[in-house]
């Protein structure tokens, strides 16, 4: 997970779905006390490295992705419901099938309360199609009404005040985070929103001009469906495409975010604000929020709220009614009638993506559980998903990265003795959080019921942007984590200075307690390394141990440090990830730094794990050789090319295949356990070879 994005997923601004909460028993009790069981035999197969899946007529120095991965990916396309699939994606099946076994019984317990109610009432309204076909739009009509009401700019700033209270907001992402200067502190933030395609560049790029006009189609289809004449929808989908192009113009771009964190914090006094958006005034919205007015919080990417306020101005009030009447629907339209899941899905995953067919009901139903209760889920999850001693394992494997990491500073030939004690003792202070959270987070205030699906999704919603809320001007709580453990991913909170590991990811290939440490190391251990290493990639170098954010660097090493950076955005740059479309090494800039030292740092802490003595040969293979096999196994994926499209533009991560060879062909370890020689496509030397860290 990128810095930019660990910072900002609670501030992303996307349209939410409207309707009243039910009203039914709160849940009361804390945690899952009901006896989960799981069949195991009934789970997909996880993915592992096996010697036999090896191109015998490949070369590990040429190109040493296709070598371990080549037939693997040709015997595994890509499923009609997916638009990428590999490693990650076949564990992401694994941890959803025992998501679908827990909800099931969760839905058939009687009289269930607490966590348990929740995830029922979520998964038996989800999958009450019937119910919902039945239901048509009226879940919305009434909300619809209020949208037909507004009439001018305090009309529309006061409705959107009010949508933002009910955790409903649709133009700027708004939230609690640490305070970069005083991490111990939660504080509001700002931020920029209120666009429908993933990145600024598709309202302005030749290249994305298709997905621009398709994306007006949908506007249009989806006003259709709302009940908008199709002459008078085509109308008011232009102008919706207008008015977000105009938006676009003021937002960053996803590499301008990926690349300086720093635009997420614009600290301002609430008056200060004020001047900058003078059509939406910050005290109004506090207040409308049923909050304090801060003494400051972080106006993020102020130029785009200053937009946002002319616009509201200037732009007739029934395109504004479009653009909200629109995002309205779009965003309630995966918990309506089959006509609106299935043009949410024609654009989105078809058109946007490449995905031939939409995920089965029941796992789209179980992301909604994810999203809107994922900690509460895993509650039940970790019961029945996550041994005792993985976590005891997990924790050698850290304790020894961290030691494999502090040998590496201190060697560093390119950084000075001040600037290596600062960052030996950021690296000391690192906290690793591993499977799941030692404190619960208090569901008991979510109410649920058996009533409806979309008034479930609401009330879970409202219930999370008001927890949120609650944060603002209080202490930050540690024990707190940023994803849910069904969740197969792991990253670092540079505001916390910490790296978290949920159980879904401790699993082969990454983990396995029955194999051997090379294929652990290679897996797993580079993965602890990588994300130790974001807390020294070119944004996470920029906050200090306790996580504020201040500059710990001399001159002269800030400078040795960005001209090694810039010879791996080279790199990257001249990788062709399709026919005329290469990857964006500056965008993925962070994650390649953190690739290169993590696989670094994990080859040093596996061959402190063999005290010395040789490894096992396994299948004919070194224990070096396993673990760089087992480091490309991690990176097999195939790309729809349409979600190939969207990631060069969007994603902070290199595209898979590219991984899987960029940090090995750096290091001199891979090419002697390769016998690779000078002159290999897979061995970068002299000028070319990159040591970060």
């Amino acid at each position: 997970m990128t810095l930019a994005l660990a910072v900002a997923t609670v501030l992303t601004a996307c349209p939410q779905k409207q309707e009243a909460a039910s009203t039914a028993t709160p849940a009361a009790t804390p945690a899952a006390e009901s006896g989960y069981k799981l069949d195991e035999s009934k789970l997909p197969a996880m993915n592992s490295f096996k010697a036999a899946d090896i191109d015998a007529n490949g070369n590990a120095c040429t190109n040493f992705g296709d070598y371990i991965n080549k037939n693997w990916l040709a015997a595994n396309p890509i499923p009609g419901d997916r638009t990428s699939w590999g490693a990650f994606e076949m564990l992401d099946e694994r941890s959803t099938a025992v998501q679908h076994q827990l909800a099931e019984q969760a839905a058939a317990m009687k009289n269930a309360t607490g966590i348990d109610k929740i995830i029922g009432d979520l998964y038996a309204t989800g999958m009450d199609q019937a119910k919902i076909d039945a239901q048509g739009i009226k879940p919305i009509e009434a909300d619809l009404a209020e949208i037909d009401k507004l009439t001018d700019t305090a009309t529309i700033a006061e409705y959107l005040r009010q949508t933002y209270a009910k955790g409903e907001g649709m133009l700027f992402g708004f939230g609690p985070e640490a305070d970069f200067k005083n991490s111990k502190m939660n504080i509001a933030y700002a931020a920029q929103g209120g666009l429908g395609l993933p990145d600024k560049g598709y309202y302005f790029d030749a290249d994305k001009k298709a997905k621009l006009e398709a994306y007006q189609q949908h506007v249009a289809k989806v006003l259709e469906l709302s009940g908008t004449p199709a002459a008078d929808a085509a109308k008011q989908a232009a102008d919706v495409v207008a008015f977000e192009t105009r938006l676009a113009k003021a937002s960053k771009s996803s590499e301008e975010l990926s690349r300086d964190v720093s635009l997420y914090y614009n600290p301002v006094s609430v008056a200060d604000a004020d001047k900058i958006s003078p059509n939406f005034p910050w005290s109004k919205f506090f207040e409308s929020q049923g909050l304090a007015k801060p003494e400051m919080f972080s106006l993020a990417i102020p130029a785009f709220h200053a937009e946002l306020s002319k616009m509201l101005a200037d732009v007739p009030a029934d395109q504004w009614k479009s653009y909200l009447r629109f995002h309205m629907v779009d965003g309630a339209s995966p918990y309506l009638s089959d006509a609106f899941v299935q043009e949410n899905f024609n654009f989105y995953g078809k058109a946007l993506r490449g995905q031939k067919e939409n995920k089965e009901r029941w796992k789209r139903v179980l992301g909604t559980i994810e999203n809107q209760a994922g900690e509460a889920f895993g509650q039940a999850y970790v019961k029945v998903a996550f041994p005792a001693d993985s976590k005891a394992r997990m924790e050698t494997l850290v304790k020894n990265l961290r030691e494999a990491f502090k040998v590496r500073i201190e060697n560093l030939a390119w950084m000075s003795d001040d600037t290596k004690k600062k960052a030996l003792e950021k690296m000391a202070a690192f906290t690793p959080k591993i499977g799941y959270p030692d404190k619960w987070r208090d569901w008991s205030g979510l109410t649920t019921s058996r009533d409806s699906y979309i008034g479930n999704v609401l009330a879970a919603n409202a219930f999370n942007y008001k927890w949120g809320l609650s944060k603002i001007g209080k202490p930050v709580d540690r024990s707190e984590w940023g994803m849910s453990p069904q969740t197969v991913n792991a990253y670092y909170n540079p505001l916390q200075n910490e790296i978290v590991f949920p159980a879904a990811i401790l699993q082969p290939p990454f983990f396995d307690g029955k194999t051997d440490d090379a294929l652990n190391y290679g897996g797993i251990g580079a993965v602890i390394g990588h994300e130790m290493t974001h807390g020294f990639d070119d944004q996470g170098s920029r906050f200090g141990p306790n996580g504020n954010f201040e500059n710990w660097w001399s001159e002269a090493d800030a400078n040795g440090f960005k001209s090694l950076t810039n010879k791996l955005v080279q790199q990257f740059n001249d990788y062709e990830a399709a026919p005329g479309k290469h990857v964006n090494g500056k965008l993925t800039l962070g994650e390649n730094i953190a690739d290169l030292g993590g696989l670094a740092i994990a080859y040093d802490a596996y061959q402190r794990s063999l005290g010395g003595k040789p490894a096992n040969a396994v299948e004919g293979l070194s224990g070096d050789q396993r673990f760089y096999a087992n480091w490309a196994t991690v990176w097999r994926r195939n790309f729809t090319p349409d979600e190939l499209a969207v990631r060069l533009t969007t994603d902070s991560h290199a595209p898979a295949n590219f991984r899987a060879i960029g940090a090995p062909s750096n290091l001199p370890t891979f090419a002697a356990a390769f016998s690779c020689k000078t002159g290999d496509k897979m061995v970068r030397s002299g000028d070319d070879q990159i040591v970060i860290w």
